[in-house]
């Protein structure tokens, strides 16, 4: 795996992958297709090592979802379930910190608890949630997107609920809706992913802005962009599979994932002390 510091960089990595923040120099690695697969190893090892805390940490938004569909249900929103179903796309990013201080723990040779799951955002708060409003704005416009969509294929009466899934799945316009809805979701899926799939985690390690960590995230996915789209193919996979075990899958998939992102973080950006280059 790739080391973040340490490490002299030439003027050839310079022009290719680097950037510099105002304490910070930032590189971005190079990757070949077969390190999402690692990623993934690393992932389960973490979790293994930590099982107990990771399996909270993962029950409990396991709860939280059915929470929400249950509330959904309750208000008759159900319509608005698959919606909301596939918006979790874009705030998993974020369901990930706590999973990034359980294996940050166990880098420090700590014995990860709950704290380091449900703290982990809180030296970097601001610039974290910062990174929750640019994600929310994606959620929001997914959110607008599916209602006109719905529409557009349906006109603004929602049918019974019988009625419309079956509808989705045997009529011209349910097909048309969940392709439309499928090729608009990936695209806003595929940038909130561009921005954020290592910036969260270079806010938790280092002294940036957002935008910092955004422009990061952004060079990442461009310089490895088929790893990268492989890694967003394998993380939007893994998630559906949870969903469609009625969530319970998801407490486990979710704190696996969010350990591979913390390691794929640790091997596709390198940040060193801008003084340390200049010494």
């Amino acid at each position: 795996m790739a080391t973040k510091r340490g490490t002299t960089m030439n003027a050839a990595t310079k022009s290719s992958g680097q950037s510099s923040a105002p304490n910070v120099k930032i590189t971005i690695n190079p990757i070949g297709m077969d390190r999402p697969r690692a990623w993934l190893a690393a992932g389960f090892e973490d979790f293994r090592r930590a099982t107990a805390v990771s399996l909270a940490y993962g029950m409990f938004w396991v709860g939280l979802s059915i929470a929400v569909t249950a509330g959904a249900i309750v208000l008759d929103l159900w319509h608005w379930l698959l919606p909301l179903v596939a918006g979790f796309m874009f705030i998993g990013p974020l369901v990930a910190v706590g999973s990034y201080g359980i294996s940050r723990a166990l880098e420090e040779g700590r014995v990860p608890h709950l704290g380091d799951a449900f703290g982990a955002w809180r030296p970097h708060a601001g610039q974290l949630a910062m990174m929750g409003v640019m994600m929310m704005i994606f959620f929001l416009a997914w959110i607008r997107l599916a209602t006109l969509l719905f529409a557009l294929f349906f006109g603004f009466e929602a049918p019974g609920v019988a009625e419309l899934y079956a509808s989705l799945l045997t009529t011209p316009e349910g097909l048309g809706l969940i392709a439309v809805g499928t090729a608009a979701g990936a695209v806003l899926a595929f940038g909130a992913f561009s921005i954020s799939v290592v910036a969260i985690p270079t806010l938790m390690d280092q002294d940036l802005t957002f935008m910092e960590g955004i422009e990061a995230s952004v060079r990442t996915v461009a310089r490895n962009f088929k790893p990268m789209l492989l890694w967003a193919v394998i993380l939007t996979g893994s998630v559906l599979i949870g969903m469609m075990t009625f969530y319970i899958g998801l407490a486990l998939i979710l704190p696996v994932l969010g350990h591979a992102s913390w390691h794929a973080y640790e091997d596709l950006v390198r940040c060193e002390p801008v003084e340390k280059l200049e010494s």
